[in-house]
């Protein structure tokens, strides 16, 4: 895997983000700067790891999962390191959870918080594609309903569509929409790329 010495830096702050940047400009981290999620996603860049604002306020609470959503859906992925002002202890193992790989609180020394993302950015090199595709599947599956969770979880079982209506207590033609709607909203092709989505989000084992 090539190095990444991009850092995408998504804050709504602009003060902040030009003072990351300068704090950042003296070490060997390029940083490209963006507004918000919106903006990132129409002009995904290439490679990089993403340090996004995870702050309380408007767009600020839930950034993290609000940007995995994106990637989900846009197909991209990109390792993400969140920080904010004095983080509880709570918030930054839910955004570990939730797929960051580190987390930063601010304000931060330049010296300190190059050295942390040079660590943080060498952390993404190594943590392997399981864990990615792990964090991206399980947002996947998280857009479906109810149902369709548990017709996913008949196909992978190798069940056909009467024995899941069965199961269910539902029509073979109702397991036929809630799979076409399952198939759509995971944006799989066939059922094999639902199965392989199912168990990287440990669904299924």
């Amino acid at each position: 895997m090539e190095r990444i010495s991009s850092l995408i830096l998504i804050d709504s702050d602009m003060r902040r983000r030009a003072a990351i940047s300068h704090a950042l400009s003296a070490g060997s981290i390029h940083v490209e700067p963006f507004e918000n999620i919106s903006e990132l996603a129409s002009a995904w860049p290439r490679s990089g790891v993403i340090l996004i604002h995870d702050g309380s306020g408007p767009g600020g609470a839930g950034a993290i999962d609000d940007l995995i959503e994106s990637m989900a859906r846009h197909g991209e992925w990109f390792p993400i390191i969140g920080f904010s002002e004095h983080p509880s202890a709570h918030r930054i193992v839910q955004a570990v959870l939730d797929g960051a790989i580190d987390y930063i609180a601010w304000p931060i020394a330049a010296e300190e918080l190059n050295a942390t993302l040079a660590q943080a950015i060498e952390r993404a090199e190594h943590v392997g594609n399981a864990r990615l595709r792990e964090v991206m599947a399980r947002a996947r599956i998280d857009r479906l309903t109810r149902r369709e969770r548990e017709v996913l979880g008949g196909v992978a079982s190798g069940l056909s569509n009467r024995l899941i209506g069965e199961r269910l207590s539902i029509s073979p033609r109702t397991v036929e929409i809630h799979r076409a709607n399952m198939l759509n909203k995971l944006g799989a092709n066939h059922t094999s790329d639902a199965i392989r989505i199912a168990i990287e989000a440990a669904l299924v084992h």
